[in-house]
C-alpha cells in the first residue's frame, strides 16, 4: 500500500492537485512544465464538478495534508490559513470560524454535502463544527460570500463543504494504514486505524476508528498551564463506494462521534486572567457531545432520460449534547437536547442552447427534545424546556435553480434563484413573562438570488470574477425560544416574533493560476438587512447575569480586503502568503433603553497577515516549512464585547506574531514522520474572542504507516 504523497503549500491558495488524484500516482509527479497548468475540480459551489478556476467566486481547498503537516489539531483551524476567515475558540474542544464577519450558525457547514446545521445552532461561536473528525477529511472547500442560492439558509458569511476520505485514495486490494499524532503543549495523543478493501476499482469499503486524549493546555511563557482544559473523544467511520456500469456511483456512510467533558473553561474558576480578564464564578462548566450521520447518496449520468446527471441523498442525523454545570455555591444542575434530523435532497444538470443548468430539491426536518435537571432545587416552571423549546419540529426546504452561460468566447454568467420555506413549531416553551407554558408555531418564506460573472484576461491562467449574491438566514429554534447563558454574565430568554435576516454581497476579484504561481485577491461588500442580535431586556435572573433577547434591528453592513499568493521560485522553493483587513458596522440597542446605535460588528477581525516559504527535496522525500502569522490588536469593540470580559481583554485582545516550523520525511512508500515546533519564540496570545490563550512553545510528531 502506498502513503500519500506530501502535497505542496501551493496548494492552501488553489491546490495543483487534488489529494485523491495523487495518493494512487507510484511516485510523486514531476513540477509541471512552464506551459501547464493544472487545476482541482470542486463541488461546492455549483454542485458540479468544476475547475476552480472557472469557478466565479471567491473560492479556497484545503487538502487534508496541512491539517497534518501544519499541526491542526481540529479541522476547522486550519482555515485561519484562509485569508478572511477568524477562528475564534471559546473552549479547547471549540473552534467557530468568523467568515467575512459572520459565525456560528451565520455560516453553513456541510458533510459530503449534507447540513450539519440544524435548529438548535445557537448564535455566536459554537462548538459544533468540531463534532467532524479531522483525521477523516479528504479536504475542505470553502466558499466566502452567501451562498443561499444553492445550499438555502444559514449562508450569510461562506459555505464550507468537509468531503469525506474515499476508499479509492488506496490501492486495489486490502490496505491498512496507521497514525498517530503527539503534541507537548497540547498535551495531547491522536491515533487513527484505518482500512480499506476496494475490488477492481469499482466496490470499495472505507473503515476507521479514532482516539483523542487532550490533557489540560500549555500556554506561552507566562501563562504556563490552563487547567480545566482537557477533553477525550472517540470517533468511527464508515464509507461504502459502488461503481455501477452505467457509470452511477452509490455511496452509503456512516459517521459517529463521543466528546466527553468538553469544558467551557472560561465561565469557571479556572478562567485565565491574563491582561486584565475577569475570572468565571462556576466550578464546573463541561458538555458532552454527540453526533451519528448515516447517508445514502446515488450520482448518476443520463438520470431519467432527461438530465445529463443526478445526485439523490437520503440522510439521517443525530445530534445531541448534554451540560453539567457547578454554581459557585455547589448546586449543579444539567440541561440539554437531542436533534433527530431526516434529510433529503434531489440535484440535477442538464445543459441546453441556454447553458448549463443546476436547479434541485432539498428538505430538512429536525425534531428535538430537550431537558433541564436542576435536582433538589427543582421548580415546577423548570420542567417546561431546556436550553431550547422541548417537544419541537422544524422544517427547512427549498427549490432552486442556477444557469451557466457562455455569453462570449471570454465572458460567462452565472444567475440563480431559489425560493425557501421554514416552520417551527415549538410544543413547550417558557414564556419569560408569565413563567409557564406556551408554543410557538410560525412560517416562513424566503426568495433570494445571484448574479456572478467570469471573465478572461489572459486566457484561462488570468480570471476576472465578482457579481452580487443574496443570502438569508430564517429564525431557527434557538433564536426563538433560548433559555441559557449566553455570552459572559449575560442570559438568554425567549423571542419568539423573529423574521429572517438577509445579506446582499457585492464582490470582485482576481484570480492567477500558472504552473509557478497562485493567486487570488478579493474586495467585497455584505449588507446586512434585519440581521437578529442580542439586546438587554433591563432584566438581571436570580444568578446577576443580564438578561437579553434578540430582535431584527441590527441593520449595517462588513466590507473587506482579501488577498492570497503562492510562488515557486525556482524547482525546490516556494513562497506563500496571504492578508485580510476588514470593517464593518451594525445596529443594535447597547442597553434597554430603545435608543439605536450604530456599533463596530461583533468581534471584528482585526488586520490580519500570513506569510512563509517551503523548500521541498527534489525528489520530494523530505520538505520544510517556516510560517509566520500575525494579527493586528483587536481594539474596534461594541458593547457586548466589552462586556464579554473573560475573553475579551479590556481595551481589546493584544495583537501577536508567531513562527511556526514544521519539516516532513517520507522515510519510505508506506512511511512518513512530519515533526515541527509551533510558536516557537513561546508567545502568549490568544485569538480575538476565544475563552483561552493557544498553546505555547509546541513541539509535535505525527507518524503515518501502512501496507
Amino acid at each position: 500500500m502506498r502513503t500519500r504523497p506530501l502535497v505542496p503549500a501551493l496548494a492552501l491558495v488553489t491546490p495543483l492537485l487534488t489529494p485523491s488524484a495523487v495518493a494512487r500516482q507510484d511516485a510523486p509527479p514531476p513540477p509541471p512544465a512552464e506551459d501547464e497548468v493544472e487545476d482541482v475540480l470542486v463541488v461546492t459551489p455549483n454542485q458540479t464538478a468544476t475547475p476552480s478556476q472557472e469557478v466565479p467566486w471567491s473560492l479556497e481547498v484545503v487538502p487534508a495534508e496541512l491539517l497534518q503537516e501544519r499541526n491542526h489539531r481540529i479541522w476547522a483551524l486550519a482555515l485561519r490559513d484562509v485569508p478572511g476567515i477568524l477562528v475564534q475558540q471559546t473552549g479547547y474542544g471549540q473552534a467557530s470560524p468568523y467568515i467575512r464577519g459572520f459565525t456560528g450558525f451565520q455560516n453553513l457547514a456541510l458533510v459530503d454535502s449534507v447540513r450539519l446545521n440544524n435548529s438548535v445552532f445557537r448564535s455566536g461561536p459554537n462548538q459544533y463544527w468540531n463534532t467532524i473528525d479531522s483525521w477523516n477529511v479528504d479536504r475542505l472547500e470553502v466558499v466566502k460570500g452567501p451562498a443561499s442560492v444553492l445550499w438555502g439558509s444559514d449562508s450569510l458569511g461562506g459555505t464550507v463543504n468537509v468531503l469525506t476520505r474515499t476508499p479509492f485514495a488506496w490501492e486495489t486490494g486490502l490496505g491498512f494504514r496507521t497514525e498517530a499524532r503527539w503534541a507537548s503543549a497540547e498535551s495531547s495523543y491522536q491515533q487513527r486505524i484505518e482500512s480499506s478493501i476496494t475490488n477492481q476499482e469499482d466496490t470499495g469499503v472505507l473503515v476507521g476508528v479514532t482516539w483523542k486524549n487532550f490533557g489540560d493546555l500549555e500556554g506561552g511563557r507566562e501563562v504556563g498551564l490552563q487547567p480545566g482544559t482537557g477533553y477525550d473523544e472517540f470517533d468511527a467511520d464508515v464509507k461504502l463506494e459502488h461503481y455501477l456500469e452505467d457509470g452511477s456511483q452509490l455511496t452509503i456512510a456512516h459517521q459517529r462521534v463521543r466528546q466527553d467533558d468538553v469544558p467551557r473553561t472560561h465561565k469557571t474558576v479556572n478562567g485565565l486572567d491574563w491582561e486584565g480578564l475577569s475570572v468565571g464564578n462556576e466550578l464546573r462548566r463541561d458538555l458532552d457531545q454527540e453526533r451519528d450521520l448515516t447517508y445514502v447518496q446515488l450520482r448518476s449520468q443520463d438520470a431519467f432520460g432527461v438530465f445529463d446527471s443526478s445526485t439523490t441523498s437520503l440522510s439521517h442525523h443525530r445530534q445531541a449534547e448534554r451540560r453539567d454545570r457547578t454554581k459557585s455555591s455547589g448546586a449543579e444542575e444539567a440541561q440539554g437536547f437531542t436533534v433527530e434530523t431526516l434529510g433529503f435532497f434531489q440535484h440535477f444538470t442538464l445543459g441546453s442552447a441556454l447553458g448549463t443548468w443546476t436547479m434541485g430539491v432539498d428538505a430538512y426536518r429536525d425534531s428535538v427534545s430537550s431537558f433541564l435537571d436542576k435536582g433538589a432545587a427543582q421548580q415546577p416552571k423548570d420542567d417546561i424546556q431546556g436550553p431550547v423549546a422541548d417537544d419541537s419540529s422544524y422544517l427547512t426546504a427549498g427549490l432552486f435553480a442556477e444557469d451557466r452561460m457562455q455569453v462570449t468566447e471570454r465572458l460567462d454568467l452565472t444567475v440563480g434563484a431559489r425560493l425557501n420555506h421554514a416552520a417551527v413549531d415549538a410544543g413547550q416553551v417558557l414564556d419569560p413573562v408569565t413563567e409557564t407554558a406556551t408554543s410557538i408555531e410560525q412560517d416562513w418564506q424566503s426568495l433570494v438570488g445571484s448574479a456572478r460573472f467570469g471573465y478572461d484576461l489572459d486566457g484561462p491562467a488570468v480570471r476576472l470574477f465578482g457579481g452580487v449574491s443574496q443570502g438569508f438566514r430564517a429564525p431557527n429554534l434557538s433564536d426563538l425560544t433560548r433559555l441559557d447563558s449566553a455570552r459572559s454574565n449575560e442570559f438568554e430568554v425567549a423571542a419568539p416574533d423573529l423574521e429572517p435576516e438577509f445579506t446582499t454581497s457585492w464582490e470582485v476579484g482576481l484570480k492567477q493560476r500558472t504552473a509557478t504561481r497562485s493567486a487570488q485577491v478579493a474586495l467585497f461588500y455584505t449588507q446586512i438587512e434585519d440581521g437578529i442580535v442580542r439586546i438587554p431586556t433591563g432584566a438581571t435572573n436570580p444568578d446577576g447575569d443580564v438578561v437579553v433577547s434578540k430582535a431584527n434591528v441590527g441593520d449595517g453592513y462588513v466590507w473587506g480586503l482579501e488577498a492570497g499568493l503562492s510562488q515557486r521560485v525556482g524547482s525546490a522553493l516556494e513562497v506563500f502568503g496571504n492578508a485580510t483587513w476588514m470593517e464593518g458596522y451594525q445596529d443594535t440597542f447597547p442597553t434597554s433603553e430603545p435608543v439605536l446605535a450604530r456599533e463596530t460588528i461583533t468581534r471584528l477581525m482585526p488586520l490580519s497577515v500570513m506569510a512563509g516559504t517551503r523548500w521541498t527535496h527534489p525528489a520530494s522525500r523530505h520538505w520544510i516549512e517556516l510560517v509566520f502569522r500575525y494579527a493586528a490588536k483587536a481594539d474596534r469593540l461594541n458593547t457586548s464585547d466589552e462586556r464579554d470580559s473573560s475573553r475579551i481583554p479590556p481595551g481589546g485582545t493584544p495583537a501577536y506574531m508567531v513562527a511556526d516550523l514544521h519539516t516532513g520525511w517520507r522515510l519510505s512508500d508506506d512511511l512518513q514522520l512530519l515533526v515541527g515546533i509551533d510558536n516557537l519564540a513561546d508567545e502568549d496570545y490568544r485569538i480575538h474572542g476565544s475563552g483561552l490563550n493557544q498553546p505555547g512553545r509546541n513541539f509535535y510528531v505525527t507518524l503515518s504507516m501502512g501496507f
